[in-house]
């Protein structure tokens, strides 16, 4: 009786084995880390005006080091800025998103959101492009360092919204609710005493 048990036992072991390794394997990948934990990124939409042919546009700078990370913002207002170095650098440990805070000369302090791609080949602001909420503000990834910068788009046209008309003010018309009528006088002249 002892040998028939193991026999029932080997084969069960036997079919269970085929059977785990006839499953498809479940393979789980690493979440893919946009943004390499060392090394050096820039993110960039600097242009040339065609009227003016000043630089408009900003650039990002991230500079990942083991101790700290670090930002460079540049930005235009007529001329390229000197490069302002950010206060405060914050990246999301998954890579996918980071933000910092600048303070540009006689300006006051703001913090500037970005959120990578999926593929890190571009970084998307919060703040909108030309005032426009519709349309997101976004920095290509900069590889070619000694790449002319492109010509200026211009901004699209303002999509005016219909506004309601304001009501007409409503003036009194009612005698009671009108002021007083101020009864003309006749000029004065002044007399000398005699």
């Amino acid at each position: 009786m002892l040998l028939p048990r193991r026999l029932v036992f080997a084969s069960a072991l036997l079919l269970v084995s085929y059977a785990v390794l006839a499953t498809p394997k479940l393979v789980r990948r690493p979440a893919v880390q946009v943004l390499p934990r060392y090394g050096m990124l820039v993110f960039s939409d600097l242009c040339i005006s065609r009227q003016s042919g000043e630089f408009g546009g900003q650039r990002i700078t991230l500079q990942r080091f083991a101790e700290v990370d670090t930002v460079l913002y540049e930005y235009t207002a007529g001329g390229l800025s000197w490069p302002v170095v950010a206060s405060e650098v914050v990246v999301d440990p998954r890579g996918r998103q980071f933000y910092f805070t600048v303070q540009p000369p006689d300006e006051e302090a703001r913090t500037i959101r970005g959120t990578l791609s999926d593929d890190g080949k571009f970084l998307r602001l919060d703040d909108n492009y030309c005032s426009d909420p519709a349309v997101p503000m976004r920095l290509a990834r900069v590889s070619d360092f000694g790449r002319q910068a492109g010509a200026c788009r211009a901004c699209p046209p303002a999509r005016t919204v219909p506004q309601e008309a304001a009501p007409e003010p409503v003036l009194p018309t009612t005698p009671a609710t009108l002021p007083p009528a101020i009864p003309p006088t006749a000029p004065t002249i002044p007399t000398a005493p005699l």
